[in-house]
């Protein structure tokens, strides 16, 4: 239905998370490029929220630093759109089902059409509840992405035959950011995806190192990193894209690695 399946095509997938408007949204635009210049497969756009629930602390400072600095998912919008112009690889929006609700789920979704987003990630929309938001997705040609988590248990399988897109697997129980070690038997969880789906199925959370995303990206068909990116623009500030670039490159290297 999307352009999702393009960023699976040539081997593992590297996905970079990026919270929109941190520190302002040019400098979201330069990070974007620099990601794209270095190998990022499929970019994911977090929408500011004022609760994100499924943030740690990391992200939850990036959000409070967008809306600050008067952030409005219009400008998104707007930034993704001349960003089209010059970069085709998919890219999906992460955001919260208030933020959806709020902006009107018709209007939001068909803007997403428009600016040829390609999927949707809700975190806080139970699986049994996409109901809310699945048709409106159809009608506009974007996935609804499904989370996978260690919760998820006998729920897998029923979850993975209705997926579209991708599969975000959870990797650790709690909220994003930067682990020392992952411990969840996720080869398990892993097993039971794709005996119930074709559609791949890319690990985040906790992920932070060339060492973790080689691992993660062993078990499933790619790996996505959000907290240590953000840390780079906390550092940085506007200054942050080439050190962003440079990182999406040592990720994205250390992905392929595996042959």
């Amino acid at each position: 239905m999307s352009n999702i399946s393009s960023a699976f095509q040539n081997g593992k997938a590297f996905i970079p998370f990026i919270t929109c408007g941190d520190p302002d949204l040019g400098t979201t635009a330069d990070c974007i490029r620099e990601m794209v210049k270095n190998g990022a497969d499929l970019i994911e756009l977090g929408i500011p929220f004022s609760d994100p629930t499924a943030e740690g602390p990391v992200i939850q400072s990036a959000n409070t630093r967008a809306l600050a600095g008067g952030v409005t998912t219009d400008k998104i919008f707007e930034m993704v759109r001349e960003l089209r112009k010059e970069i085709s690889i998919p890219m999906v929006f992460m955001t919260y089902a208030n933020v959806v609700f709020s902006y009107g789920t018709d209007s939001f979704l068909e803007k997403c059409k428009d600016i040829h987003i390609d999927g949707l990630i809700l975190p806080d929309l139970p699986f049994e509840e996409k109901k809310e938001f699945h048709p409106q997705c159809i009608q506009s040609g974007i996935d609804l992405i499904s989370l996978i988590a260690p919760t998820s248990s006998g729920r897998i399988s029923m979850i993975a035959k209705e997926a579209e897109g991708f599969i975000y697997v959870v990797s650790s129980l709690g909220v994003t950011g930067t682990r020392s070690e992952i411990t969840t038997d996720l080869e398990s969880i892993i097993s039971v995806i794709r005996k119930n789906t074709s559609v791949p199925c890319a690990i985040g959370f906790g992920i932070s190192t060339p060492e973790q995303a080689r691992k993660m990206a062993q078990l499933s068909d790619g790996a996505i990193v959000g907290s240590a990116i953000i840390k780079l623009l906390a550092k940085y500030g506007k200054n942050a894209p080439l050190y962003v670039g440079s990182f999406v490159k040592s990720m994205k290297d250390a992905i392929l690695s595996n042959g």
